[in-house]
């Protein structure tokens, strides 16, 4: 008996990782959208064994991204080592925001952070306190305009992404043009104009629960 246990231990081993896999095609191509059902197809499996391994999507998403939302932790703690905030907050801008042009399911995944989205509370407690540091930094020295907070981070995170996935084939880099119009946009000048009420929380909720499709808990998704 455990001769022949041994195999069906590889064969899952092998499955989840083919699983996974699939759901990291799947979901840089469609995000939160991504079905089960779509992961179970590209892997070449059945939908059962998909289950079996990851009873909802939520726990196929937590799989998936917990090891890699904490890379955006380090790109954060690398940015705050930077001599200086403004240079910190660029770089976390920049780099941040070219991984998650190229991949939905981080972008979905990131925007998530701090939104009642369970699976990643530890990442975000992580995570937010360093970027409340990058802006603090910037904001002390004078570089960052003082009306723009940490709030408006995920508000163009979603913007500059979202004009990422509706560039043409031909000009992938087209977001990166819109984003140092908007990084420009961030610098503290003296003759800054007045950009209105700050976004809060709320604000942000509200525009993720549009833009970022809902994670089904349920057993089919």
């Amino acid at each position: 008996m455990t001769e022949t246990a041994r195999p069906l231990r590889r064969d899952a081993q092998r499955n989840r990782e083919r699983i996974l896999l699939a759901a990291h095609d799947a979901f840089a191509a469609r995000g939160f959208a991504a079905t089960l059902d779509d992961v179970a197809q590209l892997a070449g499996v059945g939908v059962g064994t998909v289950y079996r391994r990851f009873p909802t999507k939520e726990a196929l998403i937590e799989a998936l991204f917990a090891d890699r939302l904490e890379d955006l932790v380090s790109l954060a703690e690398d940015a705050l080592a930077l001599p200086s905030g403004w240079d910190g907050l660029t770089m976390l801008l920049r780099r941040s925001i070219g991984m998650h042009a190229v991949d939905r399911g981080l972008r979905d995944a990131a925007l998530c952070i701090g939104i009642d989205k369970h699976q990643f509370a530890n990442v975000g407690e992580h995570l937010l306190p360093l970027v409340q540091e990058i802006f603090d930094r910037a904001h002390a020295e004078g570089s960052l305009r003082a009306d723009v907070g940490i709030h408006d981070l995920p508000i163009i995170l979603a913007t500059v992404t979202d004009l990422a996935r509706h560039t043409p084939p031909g000009r992938p880099e087209i977001f990166r043009r819109f984003l140092e119009l908007i990084i420009d946009g961030l610098r503290a000048r003296p003759d800054n104009g007045d950009l209105g009420p700050a976004v809060t929380q709320a604000d942000v909720e509200a525009i993720v629960h549009d833009c970022v499709p809902p994670i089904d808990s349920r057993r089919r998704s």
